[in-house]
């Protein structure tokens, strides 16, 4: 695969090996189905192993970067310090973080563990940090003491359906309560609507939210779809059964590939491999493909974890190889 100054991957650790981009396994497992998978560097590893473990050959072709920078870690820094000892701790003027996605964790606690003090005092009125499915398992004794030296002031929330509507509703009423929000910044694509959405829904609910870009979300350039091109121009063998999207600018990160490096549309992949099945993971991923023009045949039940995805993706392959789909 060419290679692009766009694709910088930045060292990260990881629970599960990192993926090699574009690499879809050994001569060993050719009678697997290849299933592409758009997801970043932060979430590659976990889909990655899932996939192998459920017989997959995946293919990591990364559509978008996340990472912070100095600037968006500087923004954190900003909210997290407070340059008049004499003031209260920086945080206190807030009664919540909610936060949307595991980077956003992960930057906010790289930010943490570059502050002297705790950002809220050992005593004072509950704060809630709050996050979806699996990403809440961050939220750890380690991040809760960095954030406050009293753990009882601290109440961790996660709502039982895992998407932004859903941590919404379950803060409740801010009644005029301020609410941090570590998102992303978006460069390079058109920002989803699922923050802007997220911050108007939390502002109904009588939340003052206050954004803070803790990260960017970059598009990792014209030719991250090059791999997936290749492969739905080949035969069977070296084909393309499947790809699962995790966000939507996963969605679009590949259209603008396909439209600005290879002089495609979307109705061209699908005119030209029409069995390839396209998954997306929860409802929100789902309405956000719809949006851009990229029919989802399979949407996880279960979006907590990976694990509803994959196993979708498994019953209706089943059910094309029976001949009762496609």
């Amino acid at each position: 695969m060419k290679t692009t100054p766009y694709l910088q991957l930045p060292a990260m650790a990881a629970a599960y090996p990192l993926p090699n981009p574009s690499s879809s396994g050994n001569n060993n497992s050719r009678n697997q189905p290849v299933v592409a998978f758009t997801t970043p560097q932060n979430y590659a590893g976990r889909l990655s192993h899932l996939l192998q473990l459920k017989g997959f050959r995946p293919l990591w072709c990364p559509t978008v970067i996340v990472q912070t920078t100095p600037l968006t870690i500087a923004a954190l820094h900003l909210r997290l310090s407070n340059p008049n000892p004499n003031n209260s701790p920086a945080l206190e003027d807030f009664s919540a973080i909610a936060f949307t996605s595991r980077t956003g964790i992960s930057a906010f606690s790289e930010a943490l563990a570059d502050i002297n003090s705790t950002p809220l005092a050992s005593s004072g009125e509950t704060f809630t940090i709050s996050a979806l499915g699996k990403d809440a398992e961050l939220l750890d004794s380690a991040f809760i003491d960095r954030l406050c030296k009293n753990p009882r002031r601290i109440k961790v929330l996660v709502p039982q359906i895992s998407t932004p509507t859903g941590l919404v509703e379950s803060l409740g009423f801010g009644r005029g309560r301020r609410v941090l929000c570590p998102v992303p910044a978006v460069v390079g694509l058109e920002e989803p609507p699922v923050v802007p959405a997220f911050l108007r829904d939390l502002a109904s609910r009588e939340w003052f939210p206050e954004r803070v870009n803790a990260y960017e979300t970059r598009w990792a350039g014209p030719l991250c779809a090059e791999e997936v091109v290749r492969r739905i121009s080949v035969g069977d063998d070296e084909g393309l059964n499947a790809v699962i999207f995790t966000s939507t600018g996963e969605v679009d990160g590949l259209l603008k590939s396909l439209r600005e490096g290879f002089g495609m549309e979307w109705g061209a992949v699908r005119m030209r491999w029409p069995r390839l099945v396209v998954a997306a993971h929860g409802p929100v991923t789902a309405a956000g493909a719809e949006r851009l023009g990229v029919g989802v045949d399979v949407v996880s039940s279960r979006f907590d974890s990976f694990g509803g995805v994959v196993d979708g993706l498994i019953h209706l392959l089943k059910d094309i190889r029976d001949g009762r789909a496609f």
